[in-house]
């Protein structure tokens, strides 16, 4: 799941909205949307957002959040270490070696290094 899947899912439980009925409305899939909030799909394009954000009512702050969330959420990631350091290099892969194995609180901790 995305940090953006996550919470759209969070938003329209909390509401008590169905995933059929939302995908509906916004005249998107249930499978697409589905596929969105369990992270199978990438980062949804910023028209998508914009009317995720008023389908749910999110202002402000929290329709700011959800804008972040969604480009933060690309579950297919490319670095390009390119002219960079070969430690960059070695940290990009062995990240990407790791990532899935890697319990939470050891990438809570390296979100927090990161600036999260």
């Amino acid at each position: 799941m995305t940090p953006f899947g996550s919470k759209v899912r969070s938003l329209r439980d909390a509401k008590g909205i169905q995933l059929r009925q939302m995908a509906a409305d916004l005249h998107i899939s249930a499978a697409y949307l589905s596929a969105l909030e369990h992270g199978h799909r990438g980062r949804p394009a910023p028209g998508l957002v914009m009317q995720i954000c008023g389908y749910l009512g999110c202002i402000w702050d929290e329709a700011e959040e959800l804008k972040a969330l969604a480009d933060l959420s690309h579950p297919k990631v490319t670095l390009d270490t390119s002219g960079l350091s070969p430690a960059h290099t070695e940290l990009a892969n062995r990240l990407g070696q790791t990532i899935r194995d890697m319990p939470q609180e050891v990438v809570a901790r390296l979100l927090k290094v990161l600036g999260e």
